[in-house]
């Protein structure tokens, strides 16, 4: 796919962007944090290199985050692109391994702030992310989704592994504060995310 030309900054921490992948017909979209330990690039699709430059700014690019083994995108090239390391389950690359590869499971912190929480029953190795700041943010791969003609809603079955486990797993994401949610696939929620999710798991019990 061709790479973005442009992002959109929705705290001074995070800012996504996104692009149309004639590959899957679908919208991808990617996220860059931006912590006390530098930059990182979530699920990242290709972006021209000014604009990457602009996103990063001063500061440095510490690490490719890849939520589950649909996402690979552009992380390999990043990774070379600044020698940094790929944060990810084994189950994303059971084939072959990032150079420099960084384990990560249910309940790890890759920097101060920023936890994952393993999803099981979604795509294999689906983390979803949560970062504290200015009321938390919730950085989801595949099981949950906001596009239309589906809405906020949980990944449709045909794509799980095992679609009751998937929701039994995302509860855990109920601890967290979230007022904003991001996906790799749909427009993100920037309000009272943590509500919407409690209605949507409540709506499944």
């Amino acid at each position: 796919m061709s790479p973005a030309s442009d992002f959109d900054r929705i705290a001074s921490h995070l800012a996504l962007w996104h692009g149309y992948d004639p590959a899957v017909k679908a919208d991808l979209y990617s996220t860059c944090v931006l912590t006390p330990c530098g930059a990182y690039l979530i699920d990242p699709i290709p972006l021209q290199s000014k604009t990457l430059d602009e996103l990063v700014g001063s500061g440095r690019v510490s690490g490719i985050i890849v939520t589950n083994s649909n996402h690979r995108r552009a992380s390999a090239q990043f990774a070379e692109k600044f020698s940094i390391p790929v944060f990810a389950r084994c189950e994303i690359f059971s084939d072959k391994m990032p150079r420099q590869f960084r384990k990560v499971a249910d309940g790890d912190e890759i920097c101060d702030g920023l936890l994952l929480s393993g999803i099981e029953g979604a795509a294999a190795g689906e983390i979803v992310l949560h970062y504290a700041p200015s009321g938390g943010t919730l950085i989801v791969g595949d099981a949950l989704i906001n596009f239309e003609p589906y809405g906020f809603t949980f990944l449709p079955a045909k794509y799980c592994s095992n679609e009751r486990e998937m929701r039994r797993s995302l509860r855990k994401l109920l601890r967290y504060k979230a007022d904003r949610m991001l996906f790799a696939h749909g427009s993100p929620i920037l309000s009272g995310a943590s509500g919407r999710l409690q209605a949507l798991l409540d709506s499944d019990a």
